[in-house]
């Protein structure tokens, strides 16, 4: 994404990448995306994809002691709503574009490493058996939270922020239609389940386990027992069952690296936060991430003030912690915590009954949901300003 901006403003980037193309577009991760974001992704004329494949949506369910209660996202918030478009398909239109434009994408690069932070930033890397080497103007670190560029920083630069929940996800992939055109939240004696979908043919389907579960203790039977026992509801709706296509856990975490710039390079994405997925926020925020840095750099490359790289963390850390609270927020209420008295389970249940009643409550869900405002405009991007709603 952070390419394909600097292209639209004639800023030649190399993207360097080990893993390879099949890899990073089958990868199943996030799909849901904020209104601000599918407007980004049109803005920068890579939306066709999301225009033609993805499901939009204007409300989304909570449900607890059996019944669900729709939040109006765009009833709550001038029209705005969200789309689910898996992260995957948003990577493929991405390279497509990137391809399009004949600059350098390297797949499968080997022994990557980064050095002249603070002078003129390296990149060294070997492809097709052949020794790379980059001078750059900068590096933007958008590797993952796995990646190489947090980890080169000063450890005594980085102030980390980290929440370890007690808790993980069981997900699968399941060959099933969508019983439900919106995305149900379930708050239930056994713990949080939530059902989303990737395609009119595909579900996506979550429920909460210890963080140490093993997949291979769960046979695609017990999972759809499971999955139906905590989602089911008074009126009958429950999940459509179909073959499970891809299983997995996947730990509960909140993470943040401050500052997110040292020198000449900046973090972005998983490489700076991490937040735990209820909120749907890990995806969206690295698209918040890289259109500030892509402001920066074309004033930068325009006019030589570095005054927007200087502030690129600060301007970030606003939304990230923002998303932090709403993500935080969202998770301690709609799971069962291991040391949770009778008294915070009712707690929980009053908040629900509270959210679900209040049109301020829910003004405030549905705010947050559909994505704050960006903290810089399209236009400082080079890009045409946001759509407008009545």
């Amino acid at each position: 994404m952070l390419a394909q901006l600097l292209h639209l403003n004639g800023i030649d980037s190399v993207v360097v990448e080990n893993r390879s193309r099949d890899y990073v577009i089958d990868r199943v991760r996030a799909g849901v995306l904020e209104q601000g974001t599918v407007d980004l992704l049109v803005a920068m004329g890579v939306g066709a994809g999301v225009r033609r494949g993805g499901l939009p949506h204007s409300g989304v369910d909570i449900s607890f002691q059996g019944r669900r209660h729709r939040i109006d996202l765009a009833g709550l918030t001038d029209g705005k709503g969200i789309t689910v478009y898996g992260q995957n398909e948003v990577v493929r239109d991405l390279i497509e574009a990137r391809i399009a434009t004949g600059r350098p994408l390297y797949f499968e690069a080997e022994d990557v490493t980064v050095a002249g932070f603070e002078a003129t930033p390296i990149i060294r890397f070997r492809h097709d058996g052949d020794d790379h080497e980059l001078r750059c103007d900068f590096i933007a670190g958008c590797d993952g939270f796995h990646g190489i560029c947090r980890p080169a920083i000063p450890v005594d630069v980085l102030t980390v922020f980290e929440r370890t929940y007690p808790f993980g996800w069981l997900g699968i992939l399941a060959e099933a239609a969508p019983s439900s055109e919106e995305l149900v939240y379930t708050y239930h004696d056994r713990g949080f389940a939530l059902f989303s979908m990737r395609s009119p043919t595909i579900t996506r389907l979550y429920f909460q386990v210890p963080p140490e579960e093993r997949i291979d203790d769960w046979s695609d039977a017990a999972i759809w027992e499971e999955m139906l026992g905590r989602m089911r509801t008074c009126d009958g709706w429950e999940p459509h069952v179909g073959r499970i296509l891809q299983k997995s856990v996947t730990p509960m975490r909140s993470f943040v690296a401050a500052p997110m710039q040292y020198g000449r390079v900046f973090l972005a994405g998983d490489a700076a936060h991490i937040v735990p997925p209820t909120g749907a926020k890990g995806l969206n925020l690295a698209a918040s991430d890289v259109l500030v840095l892509a402001g920066a750099f074309r004033t930068f490359f325009t006019s030589g003030r570095t005054e927007g790289l200087d502030q690129y963390s600060d301007v970030c850390l606003r939304r990230i912690w923002k998303a932090q609270r709403f993500s935080w927020w969202m998770t301690a209420t709609l799971h069962r915590f291991p040391d949770e008295t009778p008294f915070d389970r009712q707690r929980q249940v009053a908040d629900l009954d509270y959210l679900t009643s209040s049109r301020a409550a829910m003004t405030s869900l549905a705010e947050q949901y559909v994505g704050l405002p960006f903290e810089v405009s399209f236009e400082s991007a080079g890009l045409p300003g946001a759509p407008r709603r009545a």
